[in-house]
């Protein structure tokens, strides 16, 4: 599984403006703040969505904590996805949220 702590995922996004980020957290934790563009797909609900989830591009898989995204990382490895986990999740993440 390719992981980044969250001070690369920032490094990461301030050098590339196209940066696709799935946050996999339940709608009523994103609604206190998510990464600015991250878009939400909960968990139980990724397998049903992998249509909405461009293969051709690399993905960072977000959660509270580094767990839930790890679980969607091997479940979009799997079907053949180019998905990173962000270690440390939005507890460890000090950048900007919306």
């Amino acid at each position: 599984m390719n992981r980044m702590t969250t001070q690369e995922v920032k490094e990461y996004m301030a050098n590339n403006k196209d940066v696709s980020i799935i946050d996999v957290r339940e709608t009523e934790e994103v609604k206190a703040g998510k990464i600015p563009g991250a878009v939400n797909i909960p968990l139980g609900l990724l397998e049903f969505r992998l249509q909405d989830i461009d293969k051709s591009k690399e993905h960072i898989m977000v959660c509270r904590s580094g767990s839930r995204s790890g679980m969607a990382t091997n479940i979009l490895e799997n079907q053949g996805y180019n998905v990173i986990n962000m270690d440390g999740g939005m507890m460890d993440w000090d950048g900007p949220t919306k």
